[in-house]
């Protein structure tokens, strides 16, 4: 297959463009698109066979449910059984922006799209290009990120690239993303309002509007072989080629860890990197060290742990160490993909105690 790329450069253009991405939709192809999180890998969200080739062109798991995206609030009815007060709310607070919610989805939405689910996924992306996208491919477009099963999301075209060139029939380049995590999804067919997956909205932000919010314990814990009920909760997501391994304790006992087993890889012949942070990056030994960002900017580290995971594969790195973050606020997303992302490899190390 010829895979179409196209860069957006707000011309007239663009707009033709967008209305060919459309029509490949409508007739059952593929198209990645950039959002406010991560590039999408869009089909017809109300097409059987357009989900199955989604889950074809990632090698994606047929029971990992896919999300649709919508462009305007009122098309959110047609495909949900009934939305909740609680739905309402969100979606007034939130929409469109980086929030997926659960909702019991209508006959509309064919099972292939929700992973066999009797619920379905739904955001409303805040990305200019994302919504007129959508509103050309007819309104309801299914799309999980646009990257093979497994690897990190794509946060720049080039990855998509990369991963979907000869898989798909249009890629829209519209540069780095401007979150670089996935959505925050909530779901709200339990009683208590629960948060499957922490993204850039976080459960303060969301107990702000509905008082009382739920956070299901999966989301920093093993796999538990429980079908998902939404994506990124059963199956390992985020890997680069290396082998991961979080260092969790003390920041002192954390540098002089890796510093000592990077050199002791290093002479056994393993290409080692080190993921830090603006303040701990001078710290480290190794011959590749990265930063992610800062610890008082916790969006920084989201914008940019995905395109370093996916460096470190570019420049065929065997050995990954990273340091730990707070699993509060932004934090708890990133630690999410991180633990994800290295299998909850993690090594607990001392902390350190103050005496006079």
């Amino acid at each position: 297959m010829n895979t179409v790329i196209y860069q957006i450069k707000d011309t007239i253009e663009d707009a033709k463009s967008l209305t060919e991405a459309g029509r490949i939709i409508r007739e059952g192809g593929l198209v990645a698109f950039p959002t406010e999180t991560v590039y999408g890998l869009g089909g017809d969200a109300l097409s059987p066979a357009s989900s199955r080739k989604i889950y074809a062109a990632k090698g994606r798991p047929s029971d990992n449910p896919l999300i649709v995206h919508i462009a305007n609030t009122e098309d959110l009815e047609p495909i949900t059984a009934d939305i909740p007060e609680a739905g309402r709310k969100l979606a007034d607070a939130f929409w469109p922006g980086p929030l997926t919610m659960i909702f019991r989805k209508s006959e509309k939405v064919p099972k292939e799209t929700t992973g066999g689910l009797d619920t379905v996924a739904v955001r409303m992306p805040s990305d200019p290009v994302a919504l007129a996208f959508i509103r050309e491919a007819g309104g309801y477009v299914a799309a999980p990120s646009a990257n093979l099963s497994g690897k990190p999301s794509p946060t720049s075209a080039k990855y998509v690239i990369q991963d979907m060139d000869g898989r798909i029939e249009m890629i829209l380049d519209g540069g780095d993303v401007e979150i670089g995590l996935e959505s925050t999804i909530v779901d709200l067919t339990e009683e208590t309002p629960t948060i499957l997956r922490p993204g850039y909205v976080t459960k303060e932000m969301l107990e702000q509007v509905l008082g009382t919010v739920d956070a299901d314990r999966t989301m920093m814990e093993k796999d538990t072989g429980v079908a998902p009920k939404a994506p990124g909760m059963k199956y390992r997501h985020y890997a680069p080629k290396g082998d991961l391994v979080i260092v969790e304790g003390d920041s002192a006992c954390v540098v002089d860890y890796i510093n000592e087993q990077t050199g002791l890889l290093e002479k056994q012949g393993e290409k080692v990197a080190v993921i830090g942070t603006e303040e701990t990056k001078m710290l480290y030994h190794a011959e590749i060290v990265k930063s992610v960002g800062s610890r008082n900017r916790e969006e920084t580290i989201a914008h940019t742990l995905y395109r370093v995971l996916r460096e470190f594969d570019d420049m065929d790195v065997t050995r990954i160490f990273s340091e730990s973050f707070d699993t509060t606020g932004m934090g708890q997303a990133i630690m999410n993909r991180l633990l994800k992302a290295a299998g909850h490899k993690v090594i607990h190390l001392c902390r350190s105690t103050n005496s006079d």
